[in-house]
């Protein structure tokens, strides 16, 4: 009888232990700690304790980070919680308190998501972790499908979670068990007497995804017997569709001259796809420059604008805290114009503005002397109206004449800040110093030199 209920215990753990086997078989070699993403519920607390016995059996040292966001009283007893359950199964532990404010166009849970990601990204930093392991399983991919589904997402959507992803701080999120059911680890839970707490917000029906768990999942689970298996091969499907658009992309967007340092693409390119093509090379465009996906019906909307305006015609759209335009027939990413803002220089080496730094590099003779810095010099954006002198017998011009000369796009001569004093304009950084304030050959000059902030 003892021998069957081992059997039947071993049955219970093996496809968990498998699993996270093979996953902690497959990490790269290396000295850095895995940090085990621990919340305190179920099914974290199942991959804490397979994980912490496979990483042990390679000798990799294992950390649990636990993230308390706050959000409801019975919150502030899992951190001793889940505390202990790292200590009793000899690994290092570290938490972050982390405030949740509901963003203007989102939901709460995606606020807590964000914060709650953001904070284990600097707890693997603190703690030189490179590698974060997420407790998600097939049943949480399969919701993930449904309610991308229900957002109307394309193929980058509906392939839902990646079982491995390495973000741009150099962080990889891996999902040892997102092959399993829930049914896998709840028989893994009892089999091995786990412990864990239960998060009253997982009933709450007013968050989508307890939603769609509580009931569209049983109504798919009941039509559908294969459920969640077949939900979670349709998102590897999606997953395999999108890597081939993104490919497809990245294609025309070297047909169209991109490249990752100038980061514009030639409109014209866009005006001789087909447009589900030419829609997959902007989606790609806006992404590879670090912007959130627009709707589809404002994606439609900037394609015929960047594609079909007019040749002389000026585009600027707002989106997602940049704005996308159109420049001598390239498509382009820049920043918003700067609003007024004012700074007193009183020889700094630099000044932050609110759209980027404006440093001084000291010089011999050129640049602005030193000695005229005491008259009260400040560093202003365009008015108008504003007139340098750049050499001795030479008119003053229109500085709108000067910046057009210099063939700077609309929205860099925008940005560029002025340093000033008073009404008379002393300094361009990129176009030069005015004669009245110009540092003589063997004077000590400063330099002005303009450095954005990346859109």
């Amino acid at each position: 009888m003892a021998s069957s209920r081992s059997s039947i215990r071993a049955d219970a753990v093996a496809p968990v232990e498998r699993a996270v086997a093979q996953w902690a078989a497959a990490l790269p070699a290396g000295s850095d700690p895995v940090a085990i993403a621990l919340s305190g519920g179920r099914d974290s607390v199942v991959l804490l304790d397979a994980a912490a016995a496979a990483l042990l059996e390679r000798g990799r040292r294992a950390i649990a980070f636990h993230v308390h966001h706050g959000l409801q009283d019975a919150a502030d007893a899992w951190p001793a919680f889940c505390a202990a359950a790292a200590a009793e199964r000899g690994i290092d532990y570290a938490q972050r308190r982390v405030s949740v404010l509901r963003a203007r166009r989102g939901s709460l849970e995606a606020s807590a998501r964000d914060a709650r990601y953001a904070a284990l990204r600097e707890l693997a930093h603190d703690a030189g972790a490179r590698t974060i392991a997420l407790a998600h399983h097939q049943d949480d991919q399969a919701e993930t499908l449904l309610l991308q589904l229900g957002r109307g997402a394309g193929p980058p959507g509906l392939a839902a979670m990646p079982a491995r992803h390495t973000d741009d701080a150099g962080v990889t999120w891996c999902r040892p068990l997102l092959g399993l059911p829930r049914a896998a680890l709840a028989s893994y839970a009892a089999a091995r007497q786990l412990r864990w707490v239960d998060d009253p917000s997982n009933a709450d029906a007013r968050h989508r995804r307890n939603a769609v768990r509580a009931f569209v999942a049983p109504a798919f689970a009941a039509a559908l017997p294969g459920y969640p298996a077949t939900l979670a091969r349709a998102a590897s499907h999606q997953a395999d569709a999108a890597h081939l658009i993104d490919e497809l992309a990245a294609q025309d967007a070297r047909a169209a001259g991109y490249d990752a340092v100038g980061g514009t693409i030639a409109s014209a390119r866009l005006a001789t796809l087909a447009e589900p093509r030419a829609r997959n090379l902007l989606r790609w465009f806006l992404d590879a420059r670090g912007l959130a996906p627009p709707s589809a019906a404002r994606l439609d909307a900037m394609l015929r604008q960047l594609a079909h305006a007019r040749v002389d015609a000026t585009i600027a759209l707002a989106h997602a805290g940049a704005v996308v335009g159109r420049h001598r027939g390239r498509v382009v990413v820049h920043g918003r114009a700067p609003g007024d803002y004012h700074a007193s220089w009183h020889g700094e080496a630099a000044i932050a503005l609110p759209h980027g730094e404006l440093r001084f590099e000291p010089v011999d003779g050129g640049g602005v002397a030193a000695a005229r810095i005491a008259a009260g010099l400040a560093i202003r954006p365009r008015h108008g109206g504003e007139r340098l002198q750049l050499a001795s017998g030479q008119a003053r011009r229109a500085l709108k004449s000067l910046l057009r000369e210099a063939a700077l796009p609309p929205w860099e001569r925008d940005a560029l800040p002025l340093v000033v004093c008073g009404e008379a304009l002393v300094a361009v950084p990129g176009i030069g110093v005015d004669v009245a304030w110009r540092a003589a050959p063997g004077q000590a000059g400063w330099l002005p030199i303009w450095h954005a902030l990346a859109p």
